[in-house]
């Protein structure tokens, strides 16, 4: 038997025309990387082309045309580019089978400028990482941003989405939609029944407590059935009162890490909460059915994502008035401060090193990366993105603005985790046990040793490959 290594292996595909599974953009590639690329050289740059663009050269893009589409890019980001290189052609492509119909030109060494690497079908990025192909996209955010010529691309975004897209410390990936985490609410009801976004967690279990007792509907819920969504509660919760550490550890399976005091505190917060205020049946529920109770009235509170407002819109009544608020203040040792939120930028966009203008594919970039280019994609598709401040003066739907608020006051307060993606073993048996923990049938300790179990299993597996934060 033949044994083909990543590059080859990539190669192989491509020219059988298969796809390859997709990598976590996080996660480093095993290995050493490939080969420089032989890419074109920068043109001659200036103030008004700093990255210098050879403007003889077309821009190639493809678009995934996905749950976005792609009229975000011939509607937006293509004309701001246009009008600032008038000269450039403009090349524009759209498909759902982004492997299938690019991976031969990577193989085949004529790659398109500008490639948006989502959905089932994307190449492999950690593949395309070590056999070359991806330009190194520290010159763009290196470069002056599109809005302010002071300040550079890199100051203007979320660093978070930097440190995502990276490999080995370098930047490939832009992760430009971004999503946050938080409690979600009806501001019709609140402001209905006199009730105030608490701030801290005496707050927050009075709140339920007053919410109870009101008979009117039950105080909080989560999605019973894919318990992630309360793991991921547990987890932010425990960053917010140790620090990002917490959640480093975690992720790194160092020794322990699950059975620090921080997430032993904040396990056995959420325990009260699934004893005292859960909705009925909640354990037997799915996002979609916890989210419609929502809707109904039925519940008052639920966390999720910043997903969740665009989710429901066609079962949502009009003047529910969707919002959101961070997880509150445990306590007045909190290592972070209160508006502290869970983020994780995604939606991956790449600059092929080997096309013949990548330079064009990366002036791309910071048009998208313009409060213009960004503002208007979360006003056309309903989602935030990494730029900072880029949904002000937009006319956005009220869960997006109180999502997108409370992104701009977290500000470098925000953490997120990774094992999700790099250990799926491991987020199985830490949802599953979450579950168990917020139905009473697990205890926090009996929580807390069968997320540290399975962590060591994992780290002790030399067949497993391990990353690191």
């Amino acid at each position: 038997m033949t044994h083909l290594s990543r590059r080859e292996l990539l190669r192989s595909a491509a020219l059988a025309g298969l796809a390859l599974p997709v990598l976590s953009a996080c996660a480093s590639p095993a290995g050493g990387g490939g080969a420089s690329p032989a890419a074109p050289a920068a043109g001659a740059t200036s103030a008004a082309n700093p990255l210098g663009l050879a403007e003889s050269k077309p821009l190639e893009v493809w678009i995934f045309d996905g749950g976005f589409g792609d009229s975000y890019a011939t509607g937006i980001h293509e004309p701001l580019v246009k009008a600032k290189f008038p000269k450039l052609e403009i090349k524009h492509n759209a498909t759902k089978e982004i492997a299938k119909t690019l991976q031969p030109r990577f193989a085949g060494g004529n790659p398109p400028e500008f490639v948006n690497n989502s959905g089932a079908n994307a190449m492999d990025f950690g593949a395309l990482v070590q056999d070359g192909q991806l330009a190194d996209l520290t010159p763009l955010y290196d470069a002056p941003s599109w809005d302010d010529p002071g300040v550079k691309v890199r100051d203007t975004i979320d660093p978070t989405a930097i440190e995502l897209g990276s490999y080995d410390g370098k930047p490939y990936v832009l992760n430009y939609a971004n999503t946050v985490w938080g409690v979600w609410y009806s501001q019709k009801l609140f402001e209905a029944e006199g009730w105030q976004p608490p701030k801290t967690w005496a707050e927050f279990l009075q709140l339920c407590e007053t919410i109870k007792k009101s008979g009117k509907t039950a105080p909080f819920t989560y999605a019973g059935k894919h318990p992630f969504y309360i793991y991921e509660a547990i987890l932010t919760l425990a960053a917010k009162i140790g620090g990002k550490d917490v959640l480093k550890n975690i992720d790194n399976l160092e020794d322990g890490a699950w059975q620090a005091e921080p997430v032993k505190q904040a396990a056995t917060a959420f325990a009260e909460l699934g004893a005292k205020y859960l909705l009925q049946g909640t354990a037997g529920l799915d996002h979609v059915q916890t989210q419609t109770a929502h809707n109904k009235g039925q519940v008052a509170m639920l966390p999720c994502g910043s997903w969740l407002e665009n989710e429901q819109k066609d079962s949502t009544p009009a003047d529910f008035g969707y919002a959101m608020f961070a997880l509150p203040d445990f306590g007045s040792s909190d290592a972070l401060p209160y508006g502290t939120l869970h983020v994780q930028p995604g939606e991956e966009y790449i600059v092929p090193a080997r096309s013949a203008n990548p330079q064009a594919g990366l002036e791309y970039m910071r048009a998208m990366l313009s409060k213009e280019g960004a503002g208007k994609f979360m006003e056309l598709v309903s989602t935030l993105t990494v730029v900072k401040g880029a949904g002000e003066g937009r006319t956005l739907k009220p869960g997006l603005q109180s999502a997108s608020t409370a992104l701009d006051a977290a500000g470098d307060n925000a953490v997120w985790f990774l094992f999700r993606k790099w250990y799926a073993e491991m987020h199985d048996e830490v949802a599953a046990a979450s579950g168990q923990l917020m139905n009473g049938k697990l205890t926090v300790d009996q929580w807390i040793e069968r997320a540290q179990k399975k962590a060591g299993s994992i780290k002790s597996d030399s067949s497993v490959k391990k990353f690191k934060r």
